[in-house]
């Protein structure tokens, strides 16, 4: 079997025989990449505990057919804030879960691996409740299933925006209204996120709380919707766990 190096994220992990374990890793150069980690549930296993879900990890592998074997691991960069916060870890986890299930198996997707990495890293750094629906929207427009924000999906305008329909795909104006209402709060957070300004939103010291909270339930929605499924790493709470979101 070959032996080759790569970079990732750990997005899986469940039990494997006695003492084994299958990890799910959405690596830099190989696309998605499953493997065994042989003996890391017994006691004193030299690499189990970084081999946990959101731990970023430089690994050393002999491919397989079907599964690879996990020969070296090596902690690049440790979520200390992350894993020490509940709403934070579960935003985490619910990152994990969503570049898993948009990730296909040794088809390389660098750019899910970078955007993973960096969200994590500004969930590490900022604490912010918006580091998950910003990634959100950017993977899906990543995908080329991004919302129309800027003008009404149904005709074109780009004033008097007042709705958003997840069916549709985006906005909506007055007279074409179908979808859920939306504040100018809620619209200037969408098209700043899928502006390329996400910087910008999470370094704002404050945001209208009703705003962020409607923000977050939107990206999920959408999320779901294209997934067709529910993201089980839903947050337990949608109101913004950061002081930049307050």
């Amino acid at each position: 079997m070959p032996l080759y190096r790569d970079v990732g994220v750990v997005v899986r992990t469940h039990k494997f025989g006695e003492s084994d374990r299958i990890v799910t890793i959405v690596t830099q150069d190989s696309g998605k990449v499953k493997a065994v980690a042989k003996g890391v549930r017994k006691s004193g296993s030299r690499f189990g505990s970084r081999l946990e879900p959101m731990s970023h990890v430089q690994l050393q592998l002999y491919r397989g057919r079907d599964l690879d074997i996990v020969n070296q691991v090596e902690l690049v960069e440790t979520a200390t804030a992350i894993r020490a916060d509940l709403d934070l870890t579960t935003d985490a986890l619910a990152m994990c879960e969503m570049v898993d299930q948009l990730s296909h198996d040794r088809s390389p997707a660098p750019h899910l691996y970078r955007m993973l990495v960096g969200a994590l890293r500004q969930l590490e750094l900022r604490r912010s409740g918006l580091v998950l629906p910003a990634l959100q929207l950017r993977l899906l427009a990543t995908e080329g299933v991004g919302p129309v924000v800027e003008q009404c999906v149904s005709c074109g305008a780009r004033s008097d925006l007042v709705a958003f329909d997840v069916r549709a795909g985006g906005v909506q104006c007055q007279a074409c209204r179908r979808g859920a209402a939306v504040t100018p709060a809620v619209l200037a957070l969408l098209q700043a996120v899928l502006g390329g300004r996400v910087a910008e939103v999470l370094a704002t010291p404050q945001h209208d709380p009703d705003a962020v909270q409607q923000f977050v339930r939107l990206a999920r929605t959408l999320m779901e919707h294209h997934l067709e499924r529910r993201i089980k790493s839903s947050s337990l709470f949608v109101a913004p766990h950061s002081d930049t979101s307050h």
